[in-house]
């Protein structure tokens, strides 16, 4: 084998191998599903919702969870819609629609309670998400998953003058006999209706 030939078949194999090592990505639906009431919920929050977009403030922006099999390469779970923030935003948006609380896009808030006189709506959400991640390392016969949501929330409601803060941190930790995308966007979204119908069901 000329030399030319040998050099061009090891490029080739040396991108076959860095093109594989990412392994193969998933994409999950990421949503927050609920069917729960909210009898007071607009008592607490008022008809109109001020919502500032998500603040992602994760280590790790584009994948939002890793499969590891028993044997071959690594795979990679990827929220739809994505970016991530846009598909919980949206989800948020489609159950308060469906409790009576119409929501209205701002672009800042300082935080403050004093600034709360100053606004339009009733009350005003702005969401920190720290972590969300879930990772499966197969053995021969089953899966580990560790699920981890962590959010930072906070409420402003013009009627009580006051803001309201919860520090919500979620880690799950099950053995499945295997980890398909589809159960992992189960997983996922069964706590995000966790914290949100919680939280929602006692705002303050």
């Amino acid at each position: 084998m000329s030399f030319r030939r040998w050099l061009l078949v090891a490029l080739l194999g040396i991108v076959f191998l860095f093109g594989c090592s990412h392994g193969r990505t998933s994409f999950l639906n990421i949503r927050y599903q609920s069917h729960k009431e909210f009898p007071s919920l607009q008592q607490k929050i008022g008809r109109t919702l001020a919502a500032l977009p998500l603040k992602d403030e994760r280590k790790e922006t584009l994948y939002i969870g890793l499969h590891t099999p028993y044997q071959g390469i690594s795979s990679y779970f990827k929220s739809d819609p994505f970016p991530l923030e846009k598909a919980i935003e949206g989800s948020l948006s489609q159950v308060l629609s469906r409790h009576g609380v119409k929501t209205v896009g701002v672009s800042d808030w300082d935080g403050r309670p004093e600034s709360l006189k100053g606004m339009d709506a009733d009350s005003i959400l702005m969401v920190e998400m720290k972590r969300l991640w879930i990772e499966g390392t197969a053995s021969l016969f089953r899966t580990r998953v560790r699920t981890e949501v962590h959010f930072v929330i906070h409420l402003g409601v013009k009627r009580e003058g006051k803001v309201f803060s919860k520090n919500v941190n979620v880690e799950k930790e099950m053995t499945v006999s295997r980890l398909t995308p589809g159960r992992a966007e189960q997983m996922i979204n069964q706590v995000l209706t966790e914290i949100f119908d919680a939280f929602f069901s006692n705002p303050y």
